[in-house]
């Protein structure tokens, strides 16, 4: 699946409908969970289809969810199924210790409960590019590309800033081989330093995105504490750190996209090291840094890219592979970080 992200701009009516909307789905979610918890104290079996077909009961009795679309409300339901799925999941890796926490599906408050999901129909776009909704009508959407593939599910989603979103979740058409061969391969080191040495010499410097930014997220984030709780003013100034954040966010994509862009059309072969970030950001004198530069989003967007392209991107365990010659296989005991090129001695 592929997906596509264009800005919408409601109308100051069509945000009260959406804002409305995903407030009782918030509360119908908590609600599912609710009756989920009280059936398995009562020894009861509560799944996802018998809450499904409880839904038409709903919209008769609370007229309000008839404003909502049907498949909006039974994405809830699966919403609330895979968080249990999910939770059951990560039960079987904590007993074999890949998890230290299962993590049991949480109610979710306002903040935490953004989007709607139309999984199948419910939506269509327009010939003026604008997007409309079942219940909700037009909305004016900025659509800066073409959808290449079948459309097969709709994500509205509110940002933490108050901006709207539309995701497309497509099947793309199947094509192989899309850009030429070049014959060459790379292996990519990435780091703190430097965000990346590559294998041909090149290196690619950190950007320090968060070290930029830090200075005005200080600031926001200072006048935020003195707003009184509850009140208008520290509502705006939460938007105005959540502006801040987004920026570095935005940034570090954007250079991400760029880099990843650059490799692909390069090379055919492409080499990452399989590192475990989640156990690496537990040493909290680099999780900044580990977070700043997000390797992780590198190798993600590097991947679907060549894939598109008719690449091949290649995950290798990293233990060791900075101390064993690559051609005969000497190890070398003693490396210091500071030393990026290999000498064999045998």
């Amino acid at each position: 699946m592929k997906a596509y992200k264009f800005r919408l701009y409601p109308s100051a009516d069509q945000e009260k409908k959406l804002n409305d909307q995903i407030e009782l789905c918030r509360q119908l979610y908590n609600g599912l969970l609710e009756q989920r918890i009280t059936a398995h104290r009562l020894g009861q079996g509560v799944n996802y289809y018998s809450q499904q077909n409880q839904l038409p009961e709903l919209r008769k009795g609370f007229e309000e969810y008839e404003q909502i679309h049907s498949q909006v409300l039974q994405d809830v339901a699966k919403r609330v199924d895979r968080a249990y799925q999910n939770f059951y999941r990560r039960v079987k890796e904590k007993k074999t210790g890949k998890m230290q926490k299962a993590g049991f599906p949480r109610f979710k408050p306002m903040t935490r409960y953004r989007s709607l999901t139309y999984p199948q129909s419910g939506f269509k776009i327009m010939e003026n590019g604008h997007l409309k909704l079942s219940k909700i009508g037009e909305l004016r959407m900025f659509m800066h590309r073409e959808i290449m593939g079948e459309i097969r599910t709709l994500n509205i989603s509110r940002e933490q800033t108050g901006k709207w979103y539309a995701s497309f979740f497509v099947m793309p058409e199947k094509v192989a081989n899309v850009s030429e061969e070049t014959g060459k391969s790379i292996g990519i080191d990435v780091g703190l330093l430097n965000l990346a040495t590559m294998s041909d010499g090149t290196v690619i410097a950190n950007p320090h995105f968060i070290k930029q930014g830090e200075k005005r997220i200080k600031r926001e984030q200072r006048r935020l504490s003195r707003k009184v709780k509850g009140s208008r003013n520290r509502r705006k100034y939460r938007i105005r750190v959540a502006r801040a954040y987004e920026k570095v966010m935005n940034q570090r994509e954007d250079f991400a996209h760029k880099l990843s862009n650059e490799i692909v059309q390069n090379y055919d072969l492409i080499v990452f090291e399989d590192l475990n970030i989640r156990s690496m950001v537990k040493n909290h004198h680099l999780a900044k840094g580990i977070a700043d530069v997000s390797w992780n989003t590198l190798v993600q967007y590097t991947t679907y890219k060549a894939e598109s392209a008719g690449r091949e991107v290649v995950l290798v365990d990293p233990r060791n592979t900075s101390k064993l010659c690559s051609r005969c296989g000497w190890k070398r005991e003693s490396l210091e970080l500071s030393e990026r090129t290999f000498l064999c001695e045998s």
